[in-house]
């Protein structure tokens, strides 16, 4: 579950959103729309507790996270999987090395590196996995991001315009690996201004449209 209650954020004089209220339930698939600057990447940062909310609380999981220290931040951060637009690498590993770069953190390298090869051929990346960074397309560093981002088999999954740096048949491809990892029980927020991708999204799963609008957070016509 992702549960945000009365939360507002303010960078200095401007308040990006206030007295957002919303209850995300475990299992769900929610789009979060808006405008440029609406705050999409920034709502996402406070599900990902890289950003504390100016007021608030922010509950993961049935958990309240509003107060938790750095040690608490980086154990629950195991449990949240992130793909951002322009995902970043470590150049000079391999795409295999880079996916189990989370398992450093954990201690558990060596168990995740019998599940790799299945992980890489789930994205269709089998064949890249000794390649690096640079030698990638921009729809193979996405699925690699994806691949990362679900190494330590996290509950939530936060994707931030996943789709936004590459083409059409791309964007469909990434979307039904999100929408895998839905049905296989994951709670999915993807935040994206392409409503094409929206609309083809909703003959596959069950999802709902959240957008930002005028600082507040609110359900999107059923229509969309």
């Amino acid at each position: 579950m992702i549960e945000l209650d009365s939360v507002a954020m303010s960078y200095g004089d401007r308040t990006l959103f206030h007295d957002v209220s919303l209850s995300l339930p475990n299992g769900s698939f929610h789009f979060l729309t808006g405008p440029s600057g609406a705050g999409k990447t920034t709502l996402l940062k406070l599900c990902s507790l890289e950003l504390t909310a100016s007021e608030g609380r922010v509950r993961l999981l049935s958990e309240d996270v509003t107060g938790l220290d750095r040690d608490g931040i980086a154990g629950f951060r195991r449990k949240i999987g992130i793909v951002h637009q322009d995902s970043r690498f470590v150049d000079h590993l391999t795409v295999a090395e880079n996916v189990l770069l989370p398992m450093s953190v954990t201690g558990k390298k060596s168990d995740a590196t019998q599940d790799l090869s299945e992980l890489l051929g789930w994205v269709g990346l089998a064949h890249v996995a000794e390649r690096r960074p640079p030698e990638l397309s921009g729809g193979e560093r996405q699925r690699v991001a994806l691949a990362r981002a679900i190494i330590l088999s996290p509950d939530i999954i936060l994707a931030d315009e996943p789709t936004g740096n590459v083409d059409w048949d791309m964007s469909l491809k990434l979307l039904d690996l999100l929408v895998e990892l839905n049905k296989l029980g994951k709670t999915v927020l993807c935040a994206t201004h392409d409503l094409n991708l929206i609309r083809h999204a909703k003959p596959k799963t069950t999802t709902r449209v959240l957008r930002i609008r005028e600082g507040k957070v609110v359900q999107a016509a059923a229509g969309l």
